[in-house]
């Protein structure tokens, strides 16, 4: 008898678990069934593998199939909406409903175990520090003339090592993080880290590496979590944890040398310091969110954030000199006519040169390295495109779908800055252009992404001719098929950074 009831109980919990777990809530956007702790996670990878290992790619064929811009999943135990329409993703990034994160494994790993940080917390807290660093990255020259300076400076090192390779082919991607990094570096921690030091380069090979493994969602492991007990290798756990260990030992020196160091003239030199001393004025305030751990987590945000998406934008560019050599002549005829032979460029040049900018946004929409951004969380109950949207669900946007809509912009397809270009030679036609998102939590670096991208290709084309290599390996062949990851990269390539000759930058 008791086997009886112990039985009937255990296909009660059962009967419960199934419901529970393949339970769609009502009106939830449309998309396919999912299975019990899996959820749609195999059927989506399988379906990523067919088409590029990009989940963007993904869905665009649900949204095709369900004929919808707002598509509903559950990737393992996780609700996940995405929206790929314009509206949608306007919606996603201004309405108040939608600015949390998600607390999932990928996030905790990312932040190593915490929920701490800028980019990874909301709510109060995200408020809270958001504005603290805003705030004193500003009074220490962020977005100001000593940010202008520091690029400028950063630029005069990347053309001597663009110059020291001479003839020889280079992978610009190989070098460009650095030069942005410590652009945001100076203002951080007081110094530049040298280009020479192998942590550095230890931390970015990691970097990019672990942007490789991972999409936007998390990948299978944030799915999955418990493949980090069967494949830890496989799944990118262990890399995980290789770069969080590299990255301690990277920062935990600085911020005790601040700590050793610090005086009250120095509170207002770099970030580190104005923290330092927000934590001695609250060392008594029970329960402070200022502490090292999460000056630790901040410093791992930004150095993400520095350490790729401006550098491969700008690699990106490079590349398409190669593939462009007509855009490439109108790039340096325009900054020939427009710049002192040795001026060294400015961001405000930017206004002497249409096409310039014109061309640095065509890249940005045409690529569209994020093209699946987010996650956002739902802070309460909503709707979007008219589907309910339940409180907790993860949510993600087409950023590429926007920057690609035929509707808009009529020739998507063709790489053309002309499009952003109008009769007067005046940019036009940005509404559209959501690299750096909109709303509260648009991108906290766009200001040193907008500087460095300009002023870096500037003042190298200003420099240099690019050209193929005349023998190259096919293997480094520069493509327009882009590496998929949490964004995505160009593939390894080279070119040779040919100097020009002052007559041909007078154009005799």
């Amino acid at each position: 008898m008791i086997t009886l009831v112990l039985a009937a109980l255990a296909v009660f919990l059962l009967v419960v678990f199934l419901v529970k777990e393949l339970y769609r809530p009502a009106n939830y956007p449309p998309g396919p069934r999912w299975l019990p702790i899996v959820g749609n996670t195999p059927m989506i990878r399988k379906m990523a593998a067919q088409n590029g290992g990009l989940l963007i790619n993904v869905c665009d064929k649900l949204a095709e199939s369900y004929r919808s811009s707002v598509i509903g999943l559950k990737l393992g135990r996780e609700r996940v909406v995405v929206g790929l329409g314009y509206e949608d993703v306007k919606e996603i990034l201004t309405n108040d409903a939608f600015q949390g994160r998600p607390d999932n494994f990928f996030i905790r790993l990312r932040t190593m175990g915490t929920r701490l940080g800028i980019t990874c917390t909301d709510g109060p807290f995200w408020s809270e520090q958001r504005g603290f660093v805003s705030r004193h990255l500003r009074q220490v020259g962020y977005g100001r003339q000593e940010m202008h300076a520091q690029i400028q400076t950063e630029l005069s090192e990347l053309v001597d090592v663009l110059q020291s390779h001479g003839s020889q082919p280079l992978w610009p991607g190989s070098i460009l993080a650095i030069s942005v990094i410590n652009v945001l570096w100076t203002f951080v921690t007081g110094a530049r880290v040298p280009r020479e030091d192998d942590r550095l380069q230890r931390l970015l090979q990691l970097l990019r590496e672990r942007s490789t493994v991972f999409d936007m969602s998390g990948g299978t492991l944030n799915q999955l979590p418990w493949l980090r007990f069967i494949a830890p290798e496989w799944s990118g756990y262990n890399l995980v944890r290789r770069f969080n260990a590299e990255l301690n030992k990277f920062f935990t020196p600085t911020i005790e040398e601040h700590h050793a160091s610090y005086t009250e003239e120095k509170a207002n030199d770099d970030l580190i310091y104005s923290y330092i001393k927000e934590m001695r004025e609250r060392k008594d305030t029970p329960e402070t969110n200022f502490t090292d751990l999460q000056l630790t987590m901040i410093i791992l945000d930004i150095f993400i954030a520095g350490g790729q998406t401006t550098s491969t934008t700008l690699d990106l560019a490079f590349m398409m000199m190669i593939f462009r050599p007509d855009v490439q002549h109108k790039v340096h005829e325009e900054i020939d006519t427009q710049l002192a032979l040795e001026a060294v460029p400015h961001y405000d040049d930017r206004l002497k040169l249409p096409y310039v900018e014109a061309f640095l946004l065509e890249i940005q929409r045409f690529f569209s390295i994020a093209p699946l951004n987010g996650p956002r969380r739902t802070v309460t109950d909503c709707t979007l495109g008219g589907y309910r949207v339940p409180k907790d669900t993860t949510v993600l946007m087409g950023l590429r779908n926007v920057h690609m809509d035929p509707e808009h912009w009529g020739d998507p397809e063709v790489f053309r800055p002309e499009r952003f270009l109008d009769a007067d030679r005046q940019i036009v036609n940005t509404e559209r252009m959501v690299p750096f998102g909109m709303g509260k939590r648009r991108c906290l670096g766009e200001t040193l992404a907008r500087f460095c991208l300009f002023t870096f290709f500037v003042g190298v084309m200003k420099r240099f001719c690019l050209v193929r290599p005349e023998k190259d390996a096919d293997d480094m062949a520069p493509s327009m098929t882009l590496k998929p990851g949490i964004t995505l990269s160009a593939k390894p390539y080279n070119v040779v950074f040919q100097p020009r000759k002052t007559a041909e930058r007078l154009g005799e």
